[in-house]
């Protein structure tokens, strides 16, 4: 068992003189009150009470002086012959002897249960500490915050100073507080070589006892994370050590579970972009080859034999051309767009713009696709103004009717609302109902759940998911009334509207 760590410090010597003189007064006083009324051992127990007071309010060599003073002036003021240190009577002798002895055995006592309880509120201090830092390490995700915890911790817990410091790929060392130039050489030859041997260097650890600091590794072998450095400190003081162990054995292990977590994110990212990559080539050989040739049939055709073909078959070869090059047209574009909003950084170029606008503009460039007029709008007057890119917004619209006149036959609502805070558009058919469960997986890469038989690579409401995002927004699907769907893209409105805006 570690012995306890020595007391406080207590009160300064001149006012330890005071209360020691002021004790032996009061007992003097006391006894003199006394004097012919009680029996000389009466007396005796006010000076043992004056020091058993004194053992518990002063330190050790005070609390020892009190005493012997305490069996001195019991001796010369009221031990026959009174006003002189000599004793007659072997009887008082023995008695001022046994006074005196448990004076100092009082003495011992309290300086030792003092030295305990100072002992049991510093282990107490330095447990609720390491749960403290352990509850705010969970919930640390960053390196320069876990530094920072880790510092501060050290710094309270020793009078240092502390230096903490990280190790880096190239094998250097960042510290995480600044140091005078003078200091660094030093310190760094000391926390490398307290990695490379992996333990704990300084006085009481057996290595480089010589030293005036504690070097402590963070981590263990095959995982250091770096070293502390912790000056000013005492050789007897194991429990300190051990405390600065257990402080820089947390932070090893948060560090390290941090580069874990990291290295895991990015084999997850590497390993989704993998993924995505395949997926992305298995739909380019199948969705993109087919009607590439396709085209090159139709256009062989019409070189070789349009001689022999009628102006009809003609007609229809063009019109297979058209119709496939306009496919790997919507395709392209959706892949070009998908992968740039998915892999930039930049922030998108938005602008003030008009829903009505761009609605009007959509539904013109879907007449050819919708000669019956299946498309029925409703876009109220006096919408605000919205922060847009017009070009993906307007192509998020066609994505959503083409979907719709792809799978419904019957007419298709585009309905358009506002309120203060937020603008909707939903388009609305009377298709197939898309079952609940699938309402996550339609919106992913390349997911094609359909049954219909329509072609498609299975971008397009991933790019419409992808664009709603990039401008703060949403966008959902549920289950029509009646039967059918609704795909609804809502995104926020801005209340500093520009001038000339409608209210």
């Amino acid at each position: 068992m570690n012995a306890p760590t020595p007391a406080p410090t207590g009160p300064s010597p001149l006012r330890s003189g005071f209360t020691i003189v002021g004790l032996l007064t009061l007992a003097t006083f006391g006894s003199l009150w006394v004097d012919h009324q009680v029996s000389l051992t009466s007396q005796a127990m006010l000076y043992v009470l004056v020091v058993v007071i004194g053992a518990y309010s002063l330190p050790l060599v005070p609390s020892v002086v009190c005493a012997v003073g305490a069996v001195v002036a019991f001796n010369f003021f009221f031990v026959p012959p009174r006003f002189t240190l000599i004793v007659e009577s072997r009887e008082n002798l023995i008695a001022l002897s046994a006074m005196l002895l448990v004076a100092l055995v009082i003495s011992h006592l309290a300086d030792r249960l003092r030295c305990e309880t100072a002992f049991a509120n510093r282990n107490e201090q330095r447990a609720r500490q390491l749960q403290e830092l352990a509850t705010q390490l969970a919930n640390t995700n960053t390196v320069e915050d876990i530094l920072q915890l880790g510092q501060q911790t050290l710094d309270a817990a020793f009078d240092g100073p502390v230096w903490l410091a990280l190790r880096q790929p190239d094998g250097g060392l960042a510290f995480a507080a600044k140091m005078d130039s003078g200091l660094h050489d030093d310190l760094n030859d000391g926390l490398q070589c307290c990695m490379r041997e992996n333990a704990v260097l300084g006085p009481g650890t057996g290595r480089w006892p010589g030293l005036n600091a504690w070097y402590l590794p963070l981590g263990n072998k095959g995982q250091m994370q770096g070293a502390v450095c912790i000056q000013n400190i005492a050789a007897a003081d194991t429990p300190g050590r051990e405390h600065a162990q257990a402080v820089c054995a947390q932070l090893g292990q948060t560090l390290w579970r941090l580069r874990l977590t990291t290295a895991m994110q990015e084999t997850e990212a590497e390993s989704k972009r993998q993924q995505v990559q395949s997926t992305f080539l298995a739909a380019i050989s199948h969705d993109l080859r087919t009607p590439l040739a396709a085209v090159v049939g139709a256009a062989s055709s019409l070189q070789t034999q349009r001689d022999k073909l009628s102006p009809a078959e003609q007609d229809k070869l063009l019109a297979s051309i058209l119709r496939e090059a306009s496919y790997l047209s919507t395709v392209t574009e959706n892949t070009l767009q998908l992968v740039q909003l998915t892999n930039t950084t930049q922030p998108l170029q938005r602008d003030w713009e008009s829903m009505e606008e761009i609605v009007g503009s959509v539904l013109a460039r879907l007449r050819a696709r919708d000669p019956t007029r299946r498309i029925k709008s409703k876009v109220p007057e006096g919408l605000p103004l919205i922060r847009a890119n017009p070009v993906l917004v307007a192509q998020l619209l066609a994505n959503l009717l083409d979907n719709a006149l792809k799978y419904s036959d019957d007419a298709i609502d585009l309905v358009v609302s506002a309120d203060h805070a937020t603008l909707q558009v939903s388009v609305k058919d009377r298709g197939n109902a898309i079952p609940p469960d699938q309402y996550q997986a339609i919106f992913e890469p390349y997911s094609r759940n359909d049954q219909s038989g329509q072609r498609g690579a299975g971008l397009g409401l991933a790019l419409c998911r992808s664009i709603a995002q990039a401008h703060g927004g949403e966008l959902g699907v549920r289950r029509r009334q009646g039967g059918g769907n609704c795909f609804t893209f809502s995104m926020p409105v801005d209340p500093q509207q520009p001038q000339g805006a409608p209210p």
